[in-house]
């Protein structure tokens, strides 16, 4: 009988075709940068953790990578009977045919003896569901073990918190006992670990269709291997923009729908209806009245503003909360009455954190007056109000441009679809089909958001060097222009502009 980990029972709880295919086929997974991304802020509020349960650096480290997973569970054994009182980290526990590793154990009296507290640590900002499956395991794992366990908890990020500097991070986590919903699901756990064995045992693998299960509660790596063993819808359903109505992802469950063609008309609202036509059809929809009416208020001078930004589940920078998106680089571009385009540019890599004068730059950098486009206006308009908030004293000319803020994506969402979009109005699914000549995968090293946030942590690490740096400042400079000159080569459509921009 083979002894499941808890992550694969964790994986068994998801999707038991998941489960089969990390045994018997690992290889065919493949893992996103965001996943990938995950991880490593796994390890790093770990490392976080075991700071704030062991202030005075006693506890002990349990490393099953280098001596061998035998040698981790009898070191366990040993530590948890000691005589000595101290926290263990990554405690390992097998019994039951599954295997466990515990975050924290914390050693407590109860009743005039030793007992322990176990500490489950997440970069989660809250509870979820599989975390109560988790600390579920763990438990179970660990009286089988015959550990006496007073309790079980779970610790999450706190993203109230604000960061008070000079590495003091004990803050950073909030506790939730699971003590009494955990220790009564012994019973379950064993019959989960009992139907996991019997899916590793299976010659095939589970006939399981891809559905919402390949991205709840994690982005599953085998998602490209199981959609291509299934036939490819000519045009997915999932192209349809927007939430379903209920009555219509009910008929597309029930009915097996995969074909945008065969979701029925009148389940369908007005812009899902425009999409279904549009691509099947093959013929653009443009409603340029429509654009040009609802952006011929906005005069000259315009502008046109992007952001990028970084965030940190463990901040670096004081009065930084968990996961704030901090803007450390911003493309501006104005377009004056007499046509004359200028683009101004704000990039910090120092290190330092960036905000007040990424703050003071944007306020210079739009003027006083004229709209401010942007796409997506949420994003943008919401840094600018966590910069308030954070400098009073830029609050008003800050505020004040967020009253000049115009979105272009609601123009292009109620009045634009190409086809190639696939349902996303997204700027890079828009731009190559308003504008062909313009193309983000032509630029060098830096195409899109996620490997910009990737390329400033390379240009602050101190590995890297200052061609290397330099290098990286002038491809995030020419993505973030591309995002703003992008807004204007739309708008000019949108509007009707006869300038040649």
């Amino acid at each position: 009988m083979r002894t499941i980990s808890k992550s694969k029972l964790i994986a068994f709880r998801q999707c038991p075709k998941r489960l089969w295919l990390e045994v018997h086929r690992p290889a065919l997974r493949e893992d996103s940068q965001a996943t990938q991304a995950s991880f490593m802020v796994g390890y790093k509020v770990g490392d976080i953790a075991q700071r704030i349960y062991d202030p005075e650096g006693k506890g002990i480290l349990i490393d099953p990578q280098a001596k061998g997973f035998d040698a981790a569970f009898a070191h366990t054994q040993n530590l948890l009977q000691s005589a000595q009182a101290q926290p263990i980290f990554e405690a390992g526990f097998r019994a039951k045919g599954a295997l466990a590793f515990a975050d924290v154990m914390l050693p407590v009296e109860q009743g005039g003896k030793r007992a322990w507290r176990m500490v489950e640590v997440k970069s989660s900002t809250s509870v979820k569901d599989y975390h109560r499956d988790d600390a579920a395991v763990q438990t179970f794992l660990a009286r089988a073990c015959g550990v006496p366990l007073s309790g079980i908890a779970l610790a999450h990020i706190n993203s109230a918190w604000v960061y008070p500097g000079a590495e003091d991070y004990s803050g950073l986590l909030l506790e939730n006992d699971l003590t009494d919903e955990a220790m009564p699901r012994s019973s379950e756990v064993q019959d989960w670990i009992a139907k996991a064995q019997q899916t590793i045992a299976q010659e095939k693998e589970p006939p399981i269709r891809t559905g919402t299960q390949c991205s709840t509660p994690y982005d599953c790596g085998f998602y490209a291997y199981c959609q291509s063993q299934e036939p490819q819808a000519e045009h997915p359903i999932e192209w349809l923009p927007g939430r379903l109505r209920k009555e219509l992802a009910t008929h597309i469950d029930t009915h097996h729908i995969t074909e945008l063609h065969d979701a029925p008309d009148d389940m369908l609202s007005e812009r899902q209806q425009r999409v279904k036509a549009a691509t099947l059809s093959g013929q653009t929809y443009f409603d340029r009245q429509a654009a040009i009416q609802a952006l011929r208020s906005h005069k000259l001078p315009a502008y046109f503003m992007d952001f990028e930004t970084i965030q940190f589940a463990v901040p670096i920078w004081k009065g930084t909360r968990p996961y704030q998106q901090i803007p450390f680089q911003f493309s501006v571009h104005r377009l004056a009455r007499t046509g004359k385009l200028q683009q101004q540019a704000f990039l910090d890599l120092s290190g330092a954190d960036p905000s007040r004068a990424f703050a003071q730059a944007l306020i210079a950098a739009c003027g006083e007056r004229g709209p401010i486009f942007v796409y997506n206006a949420g994003f943008e308009t919401a840094r600018i109000r966590e910069l308030a908030e954070r400098f009073p004293r830029l609050a008003q000319p800050l505020l004040a441009l967020n009253a000049r803020v115009v979105d272009l994506l609601p123009i292009a969402r109620d009045h634009y679809y190409h086809p190639s979009q696939q349902g996303s109005w997204s700027i890079k699914a828009v731009l190559p089909a308003l504008c062909p000549d313009l193309r983000y995968d032509a630029l060098e090293g830096i195409q899109h958001g996620g490997m910009a946030m990737d390329a400033f942590l390379k240009a602050l690490s101190p590995q890297t060097s200052q061609a290397r740096k330099r290098e990286i400042e002038q491809q995030l400079l020419a993505y973030c222009a591309l995002d703003t000159y992008a807004m204007v080569r739309m708008w000019a459509i949108f509007s009707g502009s006869a300038w040649k921009l």
